[in-house]
């Protein structure tokens, strides 16, 4: 059983014991919170398969948070234009939580 859910803008799907990495959730969610996202888009239930318009109706993914911030890749933004003198460097790291989905509900 899987479903894909909306988190933060994002899509993602979801399996009960997977972790997921999500954009982070703010600073009022602790480590082991429980979060329940709503915003189910497809459910599929061994073949038996819901499609929203937008949304399934009554379902939701629980999941409890492990890592409340957790920080990606540093990436770096270098622009340039040849023969001007035109340089800037500047550098970026998101910002994730770590969470683990518990049990998808129909």
């Amino acid at each position: 059983m899987y479903a894909i859910v909306e988190i933060k803008g994002q899509q993602f799907k979801a399996e009960e014991g997977k972790y997921l990495y999500v954009h982070h959730l703010g600073d009022e969610v602790k480590e082991g919170d429980s979060v329940t996202f709503d915003k189910v888009l497809l459910l599929d239930a061994d073949g038996d398969v819901k499609v929203g318009a937008p949304a399934v109706e009554g379902a939701k993914v629980v999941c409890e948070v492990l890592v409340p911030m957790l920080k990606g890749e540093k990436v770096i933004i270098f622009k340039k234009k040849r023969r001007k003198g035109y340089r800037r460097k500047n550098g970026h790291r998101q910002q994730f939580s770590k969470v683990m989905v518990k049990s998808i509900e129909k």
